[in-house]
């Protein structure tokens, strides 16, 4: 029987559903890769990477893995490190351009994205904002199947290997969007750590911040039980609240991140702190994926969106571009300050997990002590101390809040209401946090 947190609300859902897909993890699973496409019935797949993954070893094992076992393998290196619409159909043109029977993706959220979306227009060839979430785009429910894809994430963050969800910049608004469906779900998704052993310290901090927020959005979300019941099933939303199986693995990736985040970053070597990461990340997709992330993601959208002259180290040089997991975690504390005296209990319980001490902490201190924790690790780990370092001021705030107030499907998750004065407050606050 639901209690407590999820008691039943009057008129509110009663209902909660799990739509998970397969996973295979450790060291050296893309070495099997050629087996477990051919168990999906593959024999010619679309191959998705970038230029920066495709000569790495474990990459070119997965490919000669695929090549033992007599699947035809025609690769696409040209995805965008933070994909566009633009990019988007480019990719969908390659699939349609041949008789392929599946699809694999080596890389990183973005990569994994993008063969999402070239799989499903491939597929169900209408216009791409069709399919976006309202109120950018129509909304409308992915018709049915995709061809089999295979994820293989190549960075511990976005969890994209288990979510239903593709994320792009939509160029002519200046925004970041998406498209949600379970029919986007990879079909597996082969996590091999092994991928992280050679990241720079700041891409395993960027990536593995995402794994955090993914996981504390998701256990201090909104309950499932406070929305209302859907008048039918097909209506009931991927993202649906907090839940009892959500809340698993949202806190052992808590869990994990602070136990491991500093170490990955600060030893490459620390293969123990590397493995623990990337599984984190599987867990916090499988949880997020299910219940939804909320305020520092729609955030996200409007700093990833409007970025003009920030380049970070260890990302190609060549454009101005935010990477997720920094556009997400410069929001983050400023977010979960706001969102503590909604779920106090939920937010002190984060903070705990995270390793903070919350020993005579009041629940009504719950919201500081997960910021501060967060804030702290950011210092250790190096990460961009807020909107500032990202080249933005107080001048940009009004048009990061217009952008953010856009991303209804995840600010509904909240555990409180957010207006647009909300988020003019949130940027003002996530400014700069040392």
């Amino acid at each position: 029987m639901l209690t407590g947190f999820y008691a039943p609300k009057p008129g509110g859902e009663t209902i909660f559903t799990v739509d998970p897909r397969p996973i295979k993890f450790g060291p050296g699973a893309v070495r099997e890769l050629g087996g477990d496409a051919k168990a999906l019935g593959m024999s010619r797949v679309a191959v998705f990477t970038d230029k920066s993954v495709v000569n790495l070893v474990p990459t070119q094992d997965a490919l000669q893995s695929l090549t033992a076992s007599a699947i035809a393998c025609a690769v696409y290196d040209d995805t965008l490190i933070e994909p566009t619409d633009q990019s988007f159909m480019a990719a969908t043109e390659f699939v349609r351009a041949d008789g392929f029977d599946g699809i694999v993706s080596i890389g990183g959220g973005s990569v994994i994205d993008t063969a999402k979306a070239a799989n499903l227009f491939a597929t169900h060839p209408v216009g791409l904002l069709n399919f976006v979430n309202k109120p950018i785009g129509a909304g409308r429910q992915v018709p049915g199947p995709l061809m089999p894809h295979i994820a293989c994430p190549t960075t511990s963050g976005t969890g994209s290997e288990s979510t239903g969800v593709a994320v792009f910049d939509l160029l002519s608004q200046q925004v970041k969007t998406g498209i949600s469906s379970r029919f986007l779900k990879p079909s597996l998704g082969v996590i091999d750590p092994e991928f992280t052993y050679t990241l720079p310290p700041l891409v395993t901090a960027a990536t593995a911040f995402d794994v955090l927020t993914h996981a504390i959005e998701s256990y201090t979300a909104i309950a499932f039980t406070q929305r209302r019941q859907p008048a039918e099933p097909s209506l009931r939303p991927p993202y649906q609240g907090a839940n009892p199986h959500s809340d698993l693995g949202s806190l052992a990736a808590i869990r994990l991140g602070g136990k491991y985040l500093v170490r990955a970053v600060k030893d490459e070597s620390d293969r123990e702190a590397r493995n623990a990461m990337m599984y984190a990340a599987t867990m916090a997709g499988i949880s997020f994926g299910n219940a939804g992330v909320h305020i520092p993601h729609a955030m996200s959208y409007s700093v990833a969106g409007m970025i003009r002259d920030y380049t970070p180290e260890g990302w190609p040089q060549h454009h101005a571009l935010c990477p997720h997991g920094i556009s997400v975690v410069v929001n983050a504390p400023a977010a979960f300050r706001f969102t503590g005296p909604a779920a106090p209990a939920r937010h002190l319980e984060a903070a705990e997990a995270l390793g903070a001490d919350v020993r005579d902490v009041t629940l009504e201190e719950a919201g500081e002590v997960l910021a501060s924790k967060m804030i702290a690790l950011m210092r250790k780990a190096e990460i961009p101390n807020g909107l500032q370092d990202l080249n933005y001021s107080e001048k940009d705030i009004a048009a990061l809040a217009r952008g953010a107030y856009q991303q209804q499907r995840l600010l509904t998750i909240a555990p409180r209401t957010v207006r647009e004065e909300h988020l003019v407050s949130l940027f003002q606050d996530a400014m700069h946090y040392w």
